[in-house]
């Protein structure tokens, strides 16, 4: 997996995604991850980026031919799928995190300022994500969580699929709740069944428990779930039972 992120702070992405999983994903070989400095690529002696914007405004915008000398000197001719992270893109969610995954390589661009030239974005940008309907003051922490969300799922990087099969949103479901030790603390015992070691009973319930969840407290996501006969049975029991 390649990740090309396009930036005017390389140095915040290469720390923050240098560290922990995905820092040791990339000293395995198993994910490539290369930030961009777009200031190097700008024919301006002060190395500016942006400009003040056509027919007034507040604010400044990024400038298109510094992003798209970065943007072809990346892509080195080929056509990789690129990506601007702004505020008015679509959401980002586990689906497009699975669809991107998919891809083997692509391209994020973090925006500044007030915004991209349009005309970068009409020539070269393929789609726009958000994290959510807020605006950042750029858009790096967006594109080193799409880079998080991507890379931990490319094989070998997490020690157990599972540790994200069975997470929140995979499947459609908010992840069930999780114990450790003591067993009992400030008075708030273990649910017995994690504690009989009967794995039929645990799986159930802990499908129980994704499915309550996300019923409670994100019913949009419950709304748009096919329910198996199992679970249908599963929540019956439980319904009926209060």
């Amino acid at each position: 997996m390649r990740i090309d992120i396009l930036t005017l702070f390389p140095d915040m992405v290469r720390q923050a995604l240098g560290e922990s999983i995905i820092g040791r994903g990339q000293e395995f070989g198993l994910l490539q991850i290369e930030a961009h400095n777009i200031r190097d690529y700008t024919l301006d002696k002060h190395r500016r980026t942006d400009d003040y914007p056509y027919g007034g405004g507040m604010g400044m915008v990024m400038q298109c031919d510094p992003l798209y000398q970065c943007w072809q000197a990346v892509c080195g001719g080929e056509k990789v799928h690129t990506i601007l992270m702004s505020p008015q893109g679509a959401p980002f969610c586990q689906a497009k995190a699975r669809e991107l995954l998919g891809r083997g390589r692509f391209l994020l661009v973090c925006g500044h300022y007030e915004g991209v030239d349009q005309r970068f974005i009409d020539e070269c940008v393929d789609e726009e994500i958000s994290l959510g309907d807020f605006v950042l003051t750029g858009g790096e922490i967006a594109a080193m969580a799409i880079t998080d969300a991507v890379c931990r799922m490319v094989p070998g990087v997490l020690a157990d699929e599972t540790s994200f099969t069975e997470e929140s949103h995979f499947s459609g479901v908010l992840e069930y709740p999780q114990y450790t030790r003591p067993e009992v603390w400030h008075g708030r015992p273990v649910p017995p069944v994690l504690l009989s070691g009967h794995h039929k009973n645990i799986q159930a319930w802990r499908r129980l428990q994704s499915l309550l969840r996300t019923r409670e407290r994100r019913p949009d996501l419950f709304s748009q779930l096919t329910l198996s006969p199992e679970d249908e049975k599963l929540l019956a029991q439980f319904d009926g039972a209060q």
